[in-house]
């Protein structure tokens, strides 16, 4: 594979590493200074065992890209990548149109880049 398509896919890899950690465990600390501005502070509480589940979701995403790097077929490997990526960037223009522009340039781009390098690279 491609040097660059593994920098970019560990990219998103971390990125959600991150957005997980932030959903499931740091949702009133974290959570509220990457949504303060788009949510009301009093929504942050009520909202916790929410984020949780949405980070959950996340890591399933961080487990199936995490997957793609220990898979010796490299067609394999590559098929598993784009599909997790897919899922990324589904997710990014999803979350851009319901729920900030935002999250479509910090999830969405780097997973439409990182698929570009996975497909240019075979």
């Amino acid at each position: 594979m491609d040097h660059i398509a593994t920098v970019l896919t560990l990219f998103v890899l971390v990125e959600h590493i991150y957005i997980v950690w932030m959903e499931m465990f740091a949702w009133e600390t974290a959570g509220r200074r990457s949504f303060g501005k788009s949510l009301p502070d009093a929504l942050f509480k009520p909202t916790k065992g929410l984020a949780a589940n949405q980070g959950l979701y996340n890591g399933f995403l961080v487990a199936g890209l995490a997957w793609s790097f220990f898979i010796s077929d490299p067609g394999w490997s590559d098929n598993v990548r784009l599909f997790f990526l897919g899922c990324v960037l589904v997710a990014g223009i999803f979350g851009g149109f319901t729920a900030g522009r935002k999250i479509f340039f910090v999830q969405g781009i780097p997973a439409l880049l990182a698929i570009l390098s996975v497909l240019f690279s075979k």
